[in-house]
Parts: C-alpha cells; sequence; structure tokens
C-alpha cells in the first residue's frame, strides 16, 4: 500500500521538526528549511538549463548538501545528538571555493556591477543566488534569536551565493552572452 501524502495534521498550523516536537508553520526554523528547500529546488532548475557537465555535476553535489542542511534545520536540536542526521564538513565549502577559482580563471575581471539577465540561464542564476541569501539572512536570525544552528552551515550559504553570482557569470561567458552591466542614471 502507497503512504498517503497527507496526514491532516498540518490543518491546525502546526507541524512536526524530526524528533516530534511540535512547532507552528510559522516557527523561524520552519521559514528556514522552508527556504533552503526552495533553494534546492531553484538549484534543480539551474541545473536543468546549464549545459556545461561540470558545473551539473557540482550543482548535484550542491542539492545534496541543502538536503542535509535542511534535515539538520528540521530536527528539533535538543534531539539531534540521539539522531543519524547528515554533516555538513569544512570540505564542502573548500569545494565552492575550488569551483569558484576554477570558473574565475576564464572570466575577465569585474568592471562594474551587473545586472541579472541576458539568458533565460544566467537570470535564473541569479534567482537562486538570491533565494541563497534570503536563506542565510533567515539563518542568521536564528543564531541571533538563540536558535541552535550549525554555523558551518551559515558559512556554507554564504560561500554558496558567491558561487551561484559566479555560475552566473560563467554560465554567461560559456553562452558568449554579454553580462549587462549597471549603469546607474545620474541627476545633475
Amino acid at each position: 500500500m502507497a503512504l498517503k501524502i497527507y496526514t491532516k495534521t498540518g490543518d491546525l498550523g502546526k507541524t512536526s521538526l524530526i524528533g516530534g516536537t511540535k512547532v507552528p508553520k510559522s516557527n523561524l526554523r520552519i521559514e528556514t528549511y522552508g527556504t533552503t528547500d526552495e533553494l534546492n529546488s531553484y538549484i534543480g532548475l539551474v541545473s536543468d538549463l546549464v549545459e556545461d557537465m561540470p558545473s551539473k555535476i557540482i550543482l548535484k553535489e550542491i542539492q545534496d548538501r541543502l538536503f542535509t542542511i535542511g534535515s539538520s534545520l528540521a530536527c528539533d536540536p535538543d534531539k539531534e545528538p540521539l539522531m543519524k542526521i547528515p554533516d555538513l564538513k569544512e570540505t564542502d565549502i573548500v569545494l565552492l571555493e575550488n569551483e569558484i577559482d576554477r570558473m574565475n580563471e576564464v572570466l575577465p575581471p569585474m568592471k562594474f556591477f551587473i545586472l541579472p539577465g541576458g539568458h533565460i540561464t544566467v537570470s535564473n542564476t541569479h534567482v537562486a543566488r538570491c533565494i541563497c541569501r534570503r536563506a542565510e539572512r533567515l539563518c542568521v536570525n536564528m543564531q541571533e534569536h538563540g536558535l541552535f544552528i550549525d554555523a558551518l552551515v551559515i558559512k556554507y550559504i554564504n560561500r554558496l551565493s558567491d558561487y551561484l553570482f559566479v555560475l552566473s557569470r560563467y554560465v554567461a561567458h560559456l553562452l558568449q552572452v554579454e553580462e549587462v552591466a549597471w549603469k546607474p542614471r545620474i541627476n545633475g
């Protein structure tokens, strides 16, 4: 028999963390892992749009790490030590930094601020970057409110937004799409 996707337990605005603790669906922890899930979905879209195989492989790795982060965020921190939740590692951040460096080797130096656009893949990569920044703000908000969050999660999400910015430039380079320079309007 197939599992039912609906449980009706959330009909009153509550949900359970991994470990069974019930919290309101508006809980900051729920908002944070929901945004991480949104980011993961958007990275799946970016992966579907990107044609560069090395980038696709890294994007799949990132999706796996985001699932790890989501699991950590969805877990009741008081009960997590008793469970086998996968961990993020410093090497996950090093992988992002190495990829940023690899892509930057072929990119021209930035001489202006870049507007998202020029190609649907570039634009969607920028949207993923913006969602990533929102996830980062929510993680920091959790930390500021005394909710447990592994410091490595904040570091990874920060580096991931950098990676997504460079990936947007790299994709534009591979597609031979000119980056859209921001030309501020100056009143005078």
